[in-house]
């Protein structure tokens, strides 16, 4: 193990501050519960107050691997002709720390008597750190190792397009279009460009009725940057009595996934998933958790009929 982890953690943040492939963009498996984190363009997508508290534990019994804890809030603004919401994510990879606080706001336009279509901005503020001389490496001369970054600032700005109804949804997001991440570069010399590169999401799903007891939502979430491979994760969770989610889903390359959501009152919601691993990280952790907590506000959850879908 420690032999992995020597080579584990360097190859991880080398990652990170390679511009050839990097999953800067946080990765959580109940990504359908609250899109925020995915694009700008959900925010106020409800009739109400909507908040979620989230934390995962990636790669179980591997020293360095990340870590993620969120939170994010958003609500209707204007009759629902508007939407804001803001968000914090702190996220923790090897030796590297990104603490992301962002706000949020969308615009949306009705299509129909049943759908709108919202547009999405996103701006934020990353707070880096990254303790580069813990580190085991090879090239004692390797610029991207020379200095440690200790709470480097990044502005960062997104744009992205969220159509939805009731019982469906299809968005298509860049959370980071532009950073300003000159600091970054610069701790790195000449070896890097920039640091952060951009994640395209394209996201969507779809709920049907099956019967008095019984809803069925298959969804999906396809991410792509540049030089590295398309990611896709495929989802499909059941609805039992307005109540409780089960759900399974397929991550390519990387994981099967488990997941129940408990829908505690018209307000208070539950939720936990499980992902193991399929690569061949498999022989060296115990898969991934994932805890969901998410809260309503105000008494528009109770008045609506339709339960949660998304």
């Amino acid at each position: 193990m420690t032999s992995l982890r020597n080579i584990l953690l360097p190859a991880l943040t080398a990652g990170c501050l390679s511009s050839a492939f990097a999953q800067q963009e946080v990765m959580v498996s109940q990504y359908m519960f609250n899109q925020l984190f995915l694009n700008p363009a959900y925010a106020g997508s409800h009739a109400y107050m909507s908040s979620s508290l989230l934390h995962r534990t990636q790669w179980t019994q591997i020293e360095g691997a990340p870590k993620t804890s969120m939170m994010a809030i958003d609500a209707p603004l204007l009759k629902g002709k508007m939407g804001a919401g803001f968000s914090i994510v702190h996220d923790q990879i090897g030796v590297s720390r990104d603490l992301d606080m962002a706000g949020h706001y969308a615009y949306h336009i009705r299509v129909n008597e049943t759908s709108k279509l919202a547009f999405g901005l996103r701006a934020g503020l990353s707070v880096y750190s990254a303790q580069l001389s813990n580190l085991t490496y090879w090239d004692a001369n390797d610029q991207v190792f020379a200095n440690n970054i200790s709470n480097k600032l990044v502005g960062k700005f997104g744009f992205g397009m969220y159509w939805y109804s009731t019982t469906a949804y299809l968005g298509l997001s860049v959370p980071t279009i532009y950073a300003a991440d000159g600091q970054i570069s610069m701790n790195a010399g000449s070896a890097l460009d920039h640091y952060f590169t951009q994640h395209y999401y394209l996201h969507a799903g779809q709920v049907f009725t099956l019967n008095e007891s019984f809803d069925i939502k298959p969804s999906t979430l396809v991410k792509y940057t540049p030089s590295a491979p398309v990611e896709a994760d495929i989802n499909c969770n059941i609805l039992y009595k307005e109540r409780i989610w089960l759900g399974a889903g397929y991550r390519t390359g990387d994981a099967i996934v488990g997941m129940v959501e408990y829908q505690v009152n018209p307000q208070l919601r539950i939720g936990y998933a499980y992902d193991m691993t399929t690569s061949k990280l498999r022989n060296y952790n115990n898969g991934s958790h994932e805890v969901l907590l998410g809260l309503d506000f105000g008494k528009e959850p109770i008045r609506i009929k339709t339960p949660r879908y998304f």
